[in-house]
């Protein structure tokens, strides 16, 4: 296990969740969140596009696995170990229920236990290493799995009633303070975006749902379309590319080194919110933490807003598009030419080598 023989820090240790879940959490719900509501529509066009939408809604279905998987690679793990962490990271998911029945998949589980499960299963994988020999083969999946699986299931309970708590109240606080929290959401999900953490994570695992959702695309959007003006005249052409496809997560050096670069994100966002919340922009969990990419956040929007074609195009567009282009403008100037706060190199990204 390569990644063993280097030292693991908490911070790395924690970083590796983090990226692990977070790719997850892409590769599981990109399909549905893009393609599952057209198949859904032409369904009662044929019968080829009810497949398609299974196809595209049992991938989701596979993200707990996935979790477990891509966090045992993030420890550069071997072939074996790697799925004994998938497989307890499955079970203390709570995806599958088991009733008179029979096992019943109930959806992706709880992500926070996932990833709780997935973090004792590398756990013990770390202090077994190598230690089980000829017998990993047997050993392994019954100690790595099956105590780490205990413990998600013992777990989950709790961690359910948290995860479930905090989503209805970021929920109930919006639906009585909408403007208030549609701002705040914003900001908070457009530095999320920049930083190790997963927006789409956090999303999901606390379902956050209706404005609350439409506001964190619109922070996460409002984020890549500011950075996308800052690296701009620094760049390549590459690179402000990558950051509006969404690739926000590259300018984190940037962020560490000149925290001020967050400075223009927020406040692009918190306008964005706060027009966000005027024009009742909704969203998923599904939705939640993509934005721009892949057209997910527009694409659930519209279909969540009243009225016609036309108006619904017409306030997504101004949502996620126009008022934080025109906000990241003004305030990029402002704060270049203007008040001198900043220079335009701090936009400045240097590839590792």
């Amino acid at each position: 296990m390569d990644g063993a023989k280097e030292r693991i820090t908490p911070k790395k240790f924690l970083f590796n969740i983090l990226n692990g879940v977070a790719l997850a959490i892409v590769v599981g719900l990109i399909p549905n969140a893009i393609l599952g509501g057209l198949f859904g529509y032409l369904a009662q066009y044929g019968d080829i596009f009810t497949t398609l939408q299974n196809v595209v809604v049992g991938i989701q279905f596979t993200i707990p696995v996935l979790t477990g998987v891509l966090i045992a690679m993030q420890f550069g793990m071997t072939p074996l170990q790697t799925v004994v962490v998938g497989t307890a990271a499955f079970v203390g998911s709570g995806a599958a229920e088991f009733t008179d029945s029979g096992w019943i998949i109930t959806g992706i589980g709880d992500l926070i236990n996932t990833m709780i499960t997935s973090a004792i299963a590398v756990g013990i994988m770390l202090i077994i290493k190598d230690k089980l020999g000829s017998l990993s083969i047997i050993l392994l999946p019954i100690i790595g799995g099956g105590i780490a699986g205990l413990a998600g299931i013992l777990l989950l309970p709790y961690v359910n009633t948290i995860t479930l708590g905090l989503g209805l109240l970021i929920n109930s606080i919006t639906t009585t303070q909408p403007i208030i929290m549609s701002i705040l959401i914003s900001v908070l999900f457009s530095i999320v975006i920049i930083s190790p953490v997963s927006t789409v994570a956090i999303a999901y695992a606390i379902g956050i749902s209706g404005v609350a959702a439409g506001s964190a695309a619109i922070g996460v959007a409002s984020a890549a379309i500011m950075l996308f003006i800052g690296t701009y005249k620094v760049n390549k052409i590459g690179v402000p590319i990558a950051v509006i496809l969404g690739a926000m997560k590259m300018m984190m050096p940037n962020m560490i080194r000149y925290p001020i670069l967050l400075l223009p994100v927020s406040l692009t966002a918190a306008v964005s919110g706060l027009v966000s919340g005027l024009l009742n922009i909704q969203g998923t969990p599904a939705s939640a933490g993509f934005g721009l990419v892949g057209f997910v956040g527009p694409i659930q929007s519209m279909a969540l807003l009243d009225g016609g074609i036309g108006s619904v195009i017409f306030k997504v567009i101004v949502a996620y598009v126009i008022v934080p282009l025109i906000s990241a403008l003004l305030f990029h100037y402002l704060f270049v030419k203007i008040l001198k706060i900043y220079k335009p190199t701090i936009f400045y990204f240097e590839a590792e080598s």
